[in-house]
């Protein structure tokens, strides 16, 4: 058959990072990124990239911790290079603190960030509310940089981006030999997901750039996390809230806790308040499928339902798509040199 057409829909950190694993691993496919929005518009460039994983219940530790783990070392491997600036990829150093000590002491995901341990005494002072915490350095991508050198990367290699509404995939099956779907809270109405549900999250994006240590609650609902221009501050996660429109009264929530981790965040100047609604589900849905009308077929892999923990797992998921994609594209040469028999 000739160069198969790959159609990745959606253009947030998942669907440009799927888009580069299919390139790099199927050099001979033509893939095009469509989307009716691309950076700054995107959900991922609300969200503050923090390398901090999220727990999904319903899928297996040991698979998330080897998204991670895959994410963990792309990444840091970006740190370490000559594009770490225009990528907006970075280390930083912080803490995790708890009121009460945590049942879990070690996480999943302890031997992959560096240098995890329990918080001396010492740190403990700076948090007089605090009982317990951990101290370790993990990667944060600073997100409108990042998305936009993903789209640089993926137009060098010759991927077609193109701004385009798809109501349904199926309108697709003429044009595309295989198409990826990564489109987020989307999902929920393009393919009828009823356990995609979204959590609203507000955000703070601020200048104080004294602040260069990141400090996030357990619960994950109060944290401050430094990137190179702006420091986030957050947050909410409100299930089934699908409003976009700023809270001022969660802003002034959101800010106080933040000043009472650090206070001298009092002294933060330029405050932009962002919203972004969280692709949420019990399990991240990384999945082919193979959508069928009058005997015509098309080939469906789909990434999404990475809820507020995105970034972390970004490029692990990436790669498990793009290995389903493969599998669909190597389907469908045997069925087409077959054929020809």
């Amino acid at each position: 058959m000739a160069a198969p057409k790959v159609a990745v829909v959606g253009a947030g950190v998942i669907g440009l990072s799927t888009a580069l694993c299919i390139v790099e691993t199927q050099p001979s496919c033509s893939v095009t990124v469509l989307s009716d929005q691309f950076s700054p518009n995107t959900t991922s460039d609300v969200a503050a990239g923090m390398l901090i994983p999220h727990t999904y219940p319903g899928t297996p530790i040991p698979v998330q911790k080897q998204w991670f783990r895959e994410t963990f070392t792309y990444l840091f491997a970006i740190s370490n290079s000559a594009e770490a600036s225009e990528a907006g990829v970075h280390l930083v150093s912080g803490w995790q603190v708890f009121k009460n000590t945590p049942k879990e002491e070690l996480p999943f995901w302890s031997d992959i960030v560096l240098g995890f341990r329990p918080m001396s005494e010492a740190e403990l002072q700076k948090f007089p509310q605090h009982r317990f915490g951990q101290a370790f350095m993990t990667l944060k991508c600073d997100c409108p940089p990042y998305l936009l050198w993903l789209e640089k990367r993926l137009k060098a290699t010759g991927v077609q981006m193109c701004t385009r509404k798809v109501a349904d995939l199926w309108e697709l099956h003429r044009e595309y030999n295989v198409v990826v779907n990564c489109t987020g809270i989307g999902a929920h109405q393009l393919v009828g997901d009823e356990k995609l549900f979204p959590v609203r999250g507000q955000v703070l994006k601020v200048h104080a750039p004294w602040v260069k240590n990141f400090i996030r609650e357990g619960d994950g609902l109060t944290y401050i996390y430094p990137g190179i221009h702006k420091v986030t501050l957050g947050g909410t996660r409100e299930k089934e809230n699908w409003n976009l429109s700023p809270d001022p009264g969660i802003t002034k929530g959101i800010f106080d806790r933040c000043c009472s981790l650090e206070p001298s965040l009092q002294g933060a100047q330029d405050i932009q308040v962002k919203v972004g609604l969280r692709p949420s589900r019990q399990c991240v849905r990384v999945h082919k499928e193979v959508l069928s009308q009058g005997g015509v077929k098309l080939p469906v892999v789909h990434n999404y339902g990475h809820g507020a923990g995105g970034f972390s797992i970004h490029m692990g998921t990436a790669k498990e798509a793009a290995r389903l994609v493969e599998e669909c594209i190597a389907a469908l040469q045997g069925s087409s040199s077959r054929a020809k028999l």
